[in-house]
């Protein structure tokens, strides 16, 4: 199975799980999960330019923050949290880039609690991006659940790094 068809496929999975949760997993909602596909083909930015330049991609990562953590089994955003998110809002404002929001889980708790987790972080940070100006047709989401850990250990400081959302810019298909 190809890495698209993988990514589909978890998506998919993760949509049917989530069903009867929100009306905004349900598809068709601004980020949701039927994005699935599009989410699959979409072009990564592999040229970060220069950490000094305020309009590229390593500033954004380097200087703002490309990611938010959360608590144990929460999804409600940190004041450390909505600080980077504005910081993400106002850099968004002056930079022509989409993005899709990755929710991520630590290892505890079964695969489909975690898809389900992480949607919701995914979720809250759309949210706050969304009340902060940045358009919802910019902004997509998906789930990692405890698939994409950022450190593979059963300790607590590998759990912590796991707990996220990171956000990752991308140029729709042909852009």
């Amino acid at each position: 199975m190809t890495p698209k068809h993988l990514l589909s496929a978890l998506a998919l999975a993760a949509a049917m799980g989530l069903a009867g949760c929100s009306d905004q997993f349900s598809g068709g909602g601004a980020g949701g999960f039927s994005d699935a596909d599009m989410i699959a083909d979409a072009e990564p930015i592999t040229a970060l330019g220069d950490p000094n330049d305020p309009t590229s991609v390593a500033y954004l990562q380097n200087s703002i923050g490309d990611r938010v953590y959360f608590s144990v089994d929460q999804s409600v955003l940190t004041d450390e949290a909505r600080l980077i998110l504005n910081g993400q809002a106002d850099w968004l404002a002056g930079n022509d880039f989409n993005v899709i929001i990755e929710g991520h889980a630590d290892e505890q708790g079964t695969r489909e609690y975690n898809l389900a987790l992480g949607a919701r972080r995914a979720s809250a940070v759309m949210d706050h991006l969304i009340a902060q100006g940045v358009a919802p047709t910019r902004l997509r989401t998906v789930s990692y659940g405890k698939e994409r850990p950022a450190e593979a250990c059963s300790e607590e400081r590998c759990y912590t790094l796991n707990r996220r959302a990171v956000t990752t810019l991308w140029r729709a298909p042909g852009a």
